[in-house]
């Protein structure tokens, strides 16, 4: 029996000689079980299904055996060399035992195959975001800096540093950050609902994971946002008042 089925079955922790009731199918009337050892939880059938209460039967014990059975092997030996060592030993005992092999990693990969594809799918797009991200920032904040021109020239005369230019350029590009941070952890966590059965081993509302993206967008815009902030902060305050 597995680790989590004596306490579903309220056994206690140390279940070892307790025994539990096995209901009567069509085929085997109600029997009662004493368990002489536990082993660690697993999963069958899927592994997004929550661990189960796991008997193990001696196949002598059991009065309802399955036509089909799965054996686990633990080996060093290649998959040839060890399909190769079962064949053999089947084939002694008997020559109508047939079996398929195949490898419990592949067949994990395999089940998580949407999984991965979602992954894949959503990394590229992250990463395509970015880079809109950073072109509409360095592109909007340009078109900001030209246009405010004869403003940052007034202020410059007047007596402004060239810090309190840069920083009025940064606090612009801080407002488009808090708009787009807003938006954003909106439709993402409105979207996290539909993209939940995607995953596993992942919460679709991870604290961290919004936070990273937090922080890499705020680092996009400074970077999108340092170049032209540094350029108003050297605007010749004659010559914006003149090209007005």
């Amino acid at each position: 029996m597995d680790e989590h089925s004596p306490k579903k079955l309220g056994l206690g922790a140390n279940a070892i000689g307790a025994r539990f009731r096995r209901e009567a199918t069509p085929s085997s009337p109600e029997q009662v079980d004493q368990i002489v050892g536990l082993v660690k939880d697993t999963k069958y059938h899927s592994i997004r299904r929550p661990d189960e209460p796991i008997a193990y039967l001696a196949l002598a014990q059991d009065k309802d055996p399955e036509n089909n059975m799965k054996v686990l092997v633990r080996s060093r030996l290649s998959m040839d060399a060890v399909g190769q060592a079962i064949r053999t030993t089947l084939h002694g005992a008997s020559s109508g035992i047939s079996f398929d092999l195949g490898a419990l990693q592949d067949q994990i990969q395999q089940s998580l195959l949407a999984e991965r594809l979602l992954a894949t799918l959503s990394g590229f797009f992250g990463a395509l975001a970015v880079v809109l991200a950073m072109t509409g920032l360095y592109g909007v904040m340009p078109y900001t800096v030209t246009e405010r021109r004869t403003e940052i020239g007034i202020r410059i005369a007047l007596g402004a540093q060239r810090a309190n230019i840069t920083a009025m350029i940064l606090g612009n590009a801080a407002t488009l950050l808090a708009a787009g941070l807003v938006l954003g952890a909106g439709l993402s966590l409105a979207a996290a609902s539909a993209a939940g059965s995607l995953l596993f081993g992942l919460k679709p509302r991870d604290p961290a994971t919004l936070a990273g993206a937090a922080l890499l967008l705020a680092a996009v815009t400074v970077v999108a946002s340092l170049i032209p902030s540094m350029r108003a902060a050297n605007v010749n305050p004659i010559d914006s008042l003149r090209s007005e």
